[in-house]
């Protein structure tokens, strides 16, 4: 990646305190705070036109939401989301070489590159039925809130700030990346990230599902293919072989009860075991069972302690069935790393976090801070200054066949992130 010395010099120079960038006194405004960015008369039309722009965007919604996007296929959306990008005013649009649509709204050239982003897959895998129904108030189907509504709110942002003619000192780029649900261990920011990639001096993740929380904290995660294998065979007449899933289930069993500990005596952690399988029959000792298990903390020594846990309990599994088993040879295990999020932490006192939490308080909601998985571990982890930011409206039912959305005062998650952008990019008087 390509480092910038804005990176290291933001909070000084295009920040105090939510202070905005500033050249020359006759050409720009300096702003003390985002209270006073807000009361600016551009400012103000930006924030009524994404209250305009975001109450007629639901067919852009249901649009995106019905392109499928499992995993790994995310290319159909990526190509519809670029080509809405660009209607929405960007000249400038690209897919890179790993399927990232990058829009780039240039600026004076005098602020930093405020990298916008949400992500364009979803968890669910090929053939599931994403078509949207409407009940009530509601709009139904799987993927509409995490994260296709963040695609629509960037849309809407740029539509905004072409239609109040605002300007900003530094770049922004919107960003809807690919990767970002389960095995795609963040591949589409990893990318961005890369040596020789775009210079991005602030990253603004848009994939939460409150207008309240300011994400500061990257949850880290690490994720494990357990498998165990044997010589397989039939249920009656090899009996007495080491059954690998037999000798799995103990080793969840042992690592459920050690894990519990860990994560109840020390920094916040979780653990999961998200899916099972092996086999061929009902009566077959099977040759192979394993286990996807995942592991999440904010303190990377409460990861290390949940993978000694996650090792000892299949090793001693292992060893349990092998000295159970009477005859075959004996069973063998693999624990292999599927994917691993970085932790870390931007501080509460970062001007790009004050100006987040600001903004929140600017729109009548009482800021508060957190921690989640999203696209911005990866500049937190370099740090680079990121925040992950709600999607607007209401929603439930995530990675479900039943998750929705609703527009309950959507448009305030758009001011939200125009606001945090502006006050970190620098803005331009007119």
């Amino acid at each position: 990646m390509k480092q910038s010395t804005l990176a290291l010099s933001l909070a000084c120079v295009y920040f105090s305190g939510a202070v905005l960038a500033q050249t020359s006194e006759s050409d720009y405004h300096r702003f003390q705070s985002v209270e006073a960015l807000a009361s600016h008369p551009a400012v103000s039309a930006a924030m009524a036109a994404a209250r305009e722009i975001d109450a007629r965007s639901e067919a852009f919604l249901v649009e995106l939401t019905e392109i499928p996007a499992p995993p790994f296929e995310e290319q159909a959306r990526a190509i519809r989301f670029a080509e809405l990008l660009g209607a929405a005013g960007l000249s400038d649009v690209v897919i890179d070489d790993v399927g990232n649509v990058l829009g780039h709204r240039p600026g004076t050239g005098d602020g930093p590159t405020v990298a916008l982003v949400a992500h364009l897959d979803t968890v669910f895998p090929r053939g599931t039925d994403v078509t949207v129904s409407h009940r009530g108030e509601r709009l139904y189907a799987p993927g509409i809130w995490d994260d296709t509504r963040g695609l629509v709110l960037l849309l809407t942002m740029v539509q905004a700030l072409d239609e109040a003619g605002l300007d900003t000192l530094g770049d922004l780029l919107f960003v809807g990346s690919v990767g970002e649900e389960g095995l795609g261990d963040l591949r589409g920011v990893r990318h961005l990230f890369r040596e020789d990639g775009p210079t991005i001096d602030a990253f603004i993740a848009i994939d939460s599902g409150s207008d309240s929380r300011v994400v500061n904290q990257a949850l880290g995660s690490r994720r494990y293919l357990v498998t165990i294998t044997g010589p397989g065979g039939h249920s009656w007449g090899d009996f007495g072989l080491g059954n690998p899933a037999l000798a799995l289930s103990r080793a969840m069993y042992l690592f459920d009860d050690a894990a519990a500990t860990v994560v109840n005596t020390g920094p916040v952690a979780s653990y999961s075991v998200g899916r099972l399988g092996g086999g061929t029959s009902v009566n077959a000792i099977p040759h192979e069972s394993w286990a996807e298990v995942d592991l999440r903390s904010v303190d990377r020594g409460q990861l290390d302690r949940l993978d000694e846990v996650l090792a000892f309990a299949v090793e001693r599994a292992l060893d349990e069935q092998n000295r159970r088993r009477d005859r075959g040879d004996a069973l063998e295990a693999g624990l292999e790393a599927i994917g691993e999020r970085p932790s870390g932490m931007v501080a509460s006192d970062h001007p790009l976090v004050v100006a987040a939490m600001e903004a929140t308080r600017h729109l009548g909601f009482v800021p508060r801070l957190g921690a989640a998985s999203t696209d911005a571990n990866i500049p937190i982890s370099l740090g680079i200054p990121a925040i992950t930011l709600g999607r607007g409206g209401r929603g439930g039912g995530v990675h479900s066949l039943e998750e929705w959305w609703s527009d309950e005062g959507a448009y305030l998650a758009v001011q939200r992130a125009l606001l945090v952008t502006l006050a970190a990019a620098g803005l331009v008087a007119p």
